[in-house]
């Protein structure tokens, strides 16, 4: 189990997490991994932290864009230059279990499964774990598009038979579509939901806003999945939005 991991990573503005991402990697107890941080165009201090750890570790590589467009365009940079068979995700905000890469790769080449995922905790601001989400079992195309049921810190997939997959350009939800393309290949994606192997960090965004969230969703299933107004609408109002708000009675109940 050396297969080489090719850890995709965006980063817009983030010096006040982005080194504890990047340790997290460093502390994986699966050494055969490369770090690729696609910069887009940070006004902070960002890329001067990413060139330090670029410094020190031939493993952590940094690539700048020329103009901001998002983090799907940041993230398919990344892909591009990937040189691993498995890719996997991590937000720069974001942190790894030491474990993460270890367990996840060895589920998937044991089962020879080519897209997972796994439960992970939510911490805030602070770093203090609030939460936890806890995956399903297996998501079929209908589960993944009635609810993006991957945390994106979470996934890995394959490219040994697949080949690279990119995100859709779009600004919001772009990780959802992905899945969705990789799935529609696969026909599976399989979690490992009794071990929480990384840290989300709540920062209130787009989930904060409902009709934000709302509206990233119908464009997804309108402009990425390609389903008229009206399929996009009826999916939205009927099909997302019930399993949204029974998720969130769950989480009040303490499901």
């Amino acid at each position: 189990m050396n297969e080489l991991v090719s850890i995709i990573m965006p980063s817009y503005n983030s010096a006040k997490y982005i080194s504890e991402a990047i340790e997290s990697v460093i502390a994986q107890t699966y050494t055969n991994w490369e770090l690729l941080i696609t910069d887009d165009c940070s006004t902070d201090n960002s890329r001067d932290i990413i060139k330090q750890y670029a410094e020190t570790d031939s493993r952590v590589k940094l690539f700048c864009l020329n103009e901001n467009s998002g983090a799907g365009v940041a993230r398919n940079n990344s892909i591009k230059e990937a040189k691993g068979r498995f890719i996997a995700f991590l937000d720069s905000d974001d942190r790894w279990m030491p474990n993460k890469l270890e367990v996840q790769i060895k589920f998937m080449l044991d089962n020879g499964y080519e897209l997972t995922y796994s439960s992970y905790d939510v911490c805030n601001q602070s770093g203090d774990i609030v939460s936890k989400v806890t995956c399903l079992n297996r998501l079929s195309y209908k589960t993944l598009t009635r609810d993006n049921g991957i945390g994106c810190l979470t996934a890995i997939y394959d490219t040994k038979n697949i080949g690279k997959i990119y995100m859709p350009t779009i600004r919001k939800r772009q990780d959802w579509g992905l899945w969705l393309s990789i799935i529609k290949k696969t026909k599976f994606a399989y979690g490992i939901k009794d071990k929480y192997l990384a840290i989300y960090r709540d920062s209130n965004g787009l989930s904060s806003s409902k009709i934000r969230l709302l509206k990233a969703n119908f464009n997804l299933y309108n402009k990425v999945e390609k389903y008229n107004k009206l399929t996009s609408f009826i999916l939205l109002v009927f099909y997302f939005l019930p399993y949204y708000f029974y998720k969130k009675f769950k989480q009040k109940i303490g499901c």
